[in-house]
């Protein structure tokens, strides 16, 4: 099953990708989505993955859950070494500057509630599966790209 939840995933970031975000901003249960755009900490390569994603003022919210996965994904490794990226939301393209947060942070229970609200509990269900703290990360737009 979770191979096919998977695959979905996947051909909705290929659909949100093809189309420049013509489609693909509501993915599933109309979770609004994400295209954040890093590059490889190792690779140097492009990476794009589909986040749902929440609003703080003017920023934006993910969660590095990973499914609830013990190991992080790849993704917040790229942002933590280097915090400049940009994000595509729907056919707006946004420079951005990436800062993961963990719980001792003063505002992360707040910053929790909204990602979490957003993805109808998932987030607090996918924590249940690991011991990693899983971090919800601020996306603050730096320029319009």
């Amino acid at each position: 099953m979770a191979s096919v939840f998977v695959r979905l995933l996947q051909a909705h970031q290929w659909v949100y990708e093809r189309s420049d975000g013509r489609l693909g901003h509501r993915v599933l249960l109309g979770n609004p989505t994400l295209l954040l755009r890093t590059v490889g900490r190792k690779t140097g390569e492009p990476r794009v993955a589909a986040l749902t994603y929440g609003r703080d003022g003017d920023d934006f919210l993910v969660t590095a859950s990973n499914g609830g996965a013990d190991r992080a994904p790849g993704w917040l490794a790229n942002v933590k070494a280097r915090p400049e990226c940009a994000i595509q939301v729907g056919r707006e393209r946004i420079a951005v500057t990436a800062k993961p947060t963990y719980p001792g942070d003063p505002e992360y229970l707040r910053r929790w509630t909204i990602v979490d609200g957003v993805n109808q509990g998932r987030y607090t269900d996918y924590q249940k599966l690991t011991a990693r703290p899983l971090a919800v990360v601020v996306l603050t737009p730096t320029k319009r790209a």
